[in-house]
C-alpha cells in the first residue's frame, strides 16, 4: 500500500512521522514495525508524479518506479 499524502504547499507546518501516523487511520491502526516511510522533499519527482499513472516502490531498493500507461 502506498499512502501519497500529496504535497504541500503555502504556509506549511513541519510535522514528526509519529504526528503523521497519527493522522492517518490506515496506518495507526498498524504496528509501526508493518511498514515503512517514505519521505519526499518538496518539489522531488513532480514531473514524473504528474505524468504518471501509478508508482510503485521497489521493496529491496526503496525506490519509486513510476509507470506511464498510455490509453
Amino acid at each position: 500500500m502506498i499512502l501519497d499524502t500529496g504535497e504541500r504547499s503555502g504556509s506549511v507546518e513541519e510535522t514528526a512521522v509519529e504526528e503523521d501516523i497519527k493522522s492517518f487511520p490506515m496506518l495507526s491502526a498498524r504496528s509501526p514495525d508493518s511498514f515503512k516511510v517514505m519521505q519526499l522533499k518538496f518539489g522531488d519527482y513532480s514531473k514524473e508524479f504528474a505524468e504518471c499513472s501509478s508508482v510503485l516502490v521497489d521493496l529491496k531498493t526503496l525506490k519509486l518506479k513510476f509507470i506511464n500507461q498510455k490509453g
